[in-house]
């Protein structure tokens, strides 16, 4: 590669980069269709899900845990999980689950 493709290269990154960025306020007057913004209120938790999921069954190479009841991590992701339907309480939600992990650890 030379300077110029070097140059070029950095140019178009920041272009998209901009783009991207901005996209939102130069779209802040589009309406987005009913079915969109009903489909986009569960993107947060689907996130969440794929990021919490793996750590419960899998362990550190990427190969699935035992999913059973002797994964420390799989029950007290039930236990906080239980915790968090019956009080919709997050901040209290992680609590649950550190301790019920610590302490099934620890048994």
């Amino acid at each position: 590669m030379n300077a110029a493709d070097i140059w070029l290269t950095i140019a178009l990154l920041a272009l998209a980069t901009v783009l991207t960025r901005s996209s939102f306020f130069m779209l802040a007057s589009t309406r987005m269709p009913a079915r969109l913004q009903q489909a986009l209120r569960y993107a947060p938790a689907a996130a969440l899900a794929a990021i919490v999921l793996p750590d419960l069954v899998l362990n550190g190479g990427g190969a699935v845990t035992a999913i059973d009841w002797t994964n420390p991590r799989l029950l007290a992701g039930a236990g906080a999980t239980l915790f968090f339907l019956a009080t919709r309480h997050l901040l209290g939600t992680i609590v649950v689950g550190m301790v019920l992990f610590t302490a099934i650890r620890m048994l």
